[in-house]
């Protein structure tokens, strides 16, 4: 594998970096992830399927995708295997008290890809390659000019038509495995196998555990942990039910194993989750 690989800036304390990257050959994250800052990819060549949660999207030439923070994703290959992209990460407190993100992520919240013309697109390249020699150069007030010229790069994506967002990839098997990984997410608190998933979807269990693990980066078993682990940060934040009560209900017969289960996916155990999720 060949790949050209700028340095990553960051500026603002970290609240914000970009990143230019090519590479050659087949690619995927190490690890499905999330981050507590907006992400923008910007796909300048080349194809890339990004999973998201639990929905399959091809992201094409041309394409920006915009990601919610909190939302879990990774990245692979599609069959065009060389690729060129900038990446912005963007915590809240970068951006001007004027402008949100939250509009961008409409209807569903969690992210948008948005097709853009030629036109946007020359122009998005030129925003995200100035954003990227300010931070490179380092001149007088670059911070500030790199702010401006992302507001100016999230003006241009408010106004671009709410039509023009694409959420899902029609092809058939990208929907499937969407539809299989929002299964699992809904019925977290439930007891899930292979083998059961695989029979209720009408495939067999040895191409279910493949295909899913190409197209998200999740082994079968570790997505069903993941997921169960999420809905229980959503219980110690949002309920008054006890750490115990919490375990039982997302399938954990011993606390031990919720507490190293919780602390190797969320970073934290789950007390101490619950007590910054108070704070904050």
């Amino acid at each position: 594998m060949q790949e050209a690989e700028s340095p990553k800036y960051a500026i603002g304390g970290g609240s914000f970096s970009i990143q230019l990257m090519k590479r050659k050959g087949v690619t995927a994250m190490p690890r499905p992830h999330s981050h507590r800052s907006i992400e923008l990819y910007y796909l300048i060549s080349g194809e890339r399927i990004y999973f998201i949660e639990d929905q399959v999207v091809t992201v094409r030439e041309g394409d920006l995708i915009v990601i919610a923070p909190g939302e879990l994703h990774a990245t692979a290959s599609s069959q065009v295997a060389e690729f060129e992209r900038f990446l912005l990460h963007v915590e809240p407190e970068f951006l001007d008290p004027s402008l949100s993100v939250e509009p961008l992520l409409a209807p569903s919240g969690r992210f948008r890809l948005i097709r853009l013309s030629f036109k946007e697109q020359d122009e998005v390249r030129r925003l995200l390659a100035q954003m990227q020699d300010e931070c490179r150069l380092g001149r007088l007030h670059y911070e500030l000019c790199v702010r401006s010229l992302l507001a100016e790069l999230l003006i241009l994506l408010h106004r671009i038509e709410p039509q023009r967002a694409e959420p899902a990839d029609r092809h058939p098997l990208f929907a499937k495995i969407s539809e299989i990984a929002t299964y699992l997410r809904e019925h977290a608190r439930e007891p899930l196998t292979l083998e059961a998933t695989a029979n209720r979807f009408y495939i067999s269990a040895s191409y279910l555990s493949r295909i899913f693990y190409r197209f998200t980066g999740f082994h079968f078993r570790e997505y069903v942990t993941v997921v169960r682990i999420r809905e229980a940060q959503r219980l110690l934040a949002e309920t008054q039910l006890q750490v115990q009560e919490v375990a039982g209900k997302m399938g954990f017969e011993h606390m031990s194993h919720f507490n190293r289960t919780f602390k190797r996916i969320a970073g934290i155990t789950p007390l101490q989750y619950r007590k910054r999720s108070a704070r904050d």
